[in-house]
């Protein structure tokens, strides 16, 4: 059996265009999403440590000084990741 899809009943020009309008669908939901993320969004630690590019014992140490705050379940850390960017300030220089 080769590797060939029949499509019946449509014409390439049609297919085209179905395929055309799923892709800016997905697109332009994916925008949204990166335009406005939840802000309530929980971090795992590697999580926050990719997003802010800094060691894990970076993270622990703004954490116990209070530059960061950390959210718990059980023995689990999370961290919110409006938080965290709202946590990085301008230099002055």
């Amino acid at each position: 059996m080769s590797d060939q899809i029949i499509l019946q009943g449509t014409t390439s020009e049609a297919l085209v265009n179905l395929i055309s309008e799923g892709v800016k669908i997905q697109l332009d939901k994916f925008k949204k999403e990166l335009a406005n993320p939840d802000p309530d969004i929980l971090l795992t630690r590697d999580e926050a440590c990719e997003l802010l590019k800094i060691n894990s014992s970076t993270l622990w140490h703004w954490t116990n000084k209070g530059k960061v705050i950390a959210y718990g379940i059980v023995n689990r850390r999370y961290y919110k990741r409006a938080e965290l960017l709202a946590a990085i300030k301008p230099l002055k220089v």
